[in-house]
């Protein structure tokens, strides 16, 4: 049951890492599950049958999430933007008692103030400044543009393991979140229709970016480990402005217009679900 529950975290992690303004990293936190993958992912080599039981749960439902629910979930977001937007509020308001009880002890001070406002600041910032940006860059197969690419990946890793920046803005606001999620798309089309020259297409998008985010998954996952084992409540504090952030920064980027009663009424229960689900994950 527990691998169960696990996969379905797995699931809620996936799609955050593909909506933009919508952090991986912070369902994890949400869910209470944050320290326990960071963990893993810097002991694979160390104890790597205990790593692999814990972390495979969550690849797979990640896996599930991205590639079985991502068309469901553009169509959500599209067509019924604010209920949709306001269930992953609700996922990480969900979460927020989960953290606090984590700061509880812990010697914050100075340091933690000015760590929680440098770090609601940046996601804000982000925000602030992607919205700005729609133009997508052009992918040419060369030896240049595989190294980007590679790049981009471990750019996008970073922003996803560091809660409540989102790893799809910052692709998004570098121009590659549209070829990226086209390729994902692409891929699951071209495997569905047998058509292997559309399929090899697409991974040669999808494989220099996706050994990138391997790679950044591994660098940025030490970084927060040893931050939490020296300054644990600064760093607490900056995770804490990064996930209270993000309502804020996802808000930013909706539009209002023509919005109804009908539909505020849908989007406080699907905020109250989101909250719920939040919980019952975090707790499980």
């Amino acid at each position: 049951m527990k691998a169960f529950f696990d996969i379905l975290r797995g699931v809620v992690i996936g799609l955050a890492n593909i909506i933009p303004g919508v952090s991986g990293g912070t369902m994890m936190v949400s869910m209470g599950i944050y320290d326990t993958i960071i963990g893993c992912i810097n002991s694979l080599f160390k104890d790597f049958k205990r790593c692999i039981k814990t972390l495979w749960p969550y690849a797979l439902g990640m896996v599930l999430g991205i590639l079985g629910l991502a068309k469901l979930i553009t169509f959500l977001l599209g067509t019924y933007p604010l209920p949709t937007n306001m269930a992953f509020i609700g996922l990480i308001l969900g979460g927020l008692p989960m953290i606090i009880k984590k700061m509880k002890g812990e010697k914050k001070g100075i340091a933690g103030m000015i760590a929680f406002v440098l770090a609601f600041a940046l996601v804000v910032g982000l925000k602030i400044v992607g919205s700005g940006n729609t133009a997508d860059a052009t992918i040419a197969l060369n030896i240049g543009q595989i190294l980007i690419l590679f790049v981009m990946g471990v750019i996008a890793a970073a922003t996803m393991v560091i809660p409540g920046v989102s790893g799809s803005m910052m692709l998004m606001l570098l121009g590659y979140y549209n070829p990226v999620v086209g390729s994902v798309s692409g891929l699951v089309d071209a495997l569905l229709s047998a058509n292997m020259g559309a399929a090899l297409t697409c991974c040669g998008v999808l494989i220099p970016f996706g050994i990138g985010v391997i790679v950044g998954i591994f660098a940025v996952a030490k970084l927060i480990e040893v931050l939490l084992c020296r300054f644990p409540g600064p760093t607490y504090c900056a995770i804490m402005g990064l996930v209270t952030a993000s309502p804020v920064a996802i808000l930013m980027g909706l539009s209002y217009a023509g919005i109804t009663a009908m539909t505020i009424v849908i989007s406080v229960v699907t905020l109250a679900l989101g909250c719920v689900v939040a919980y019952k994950l975090g707790g499980e």
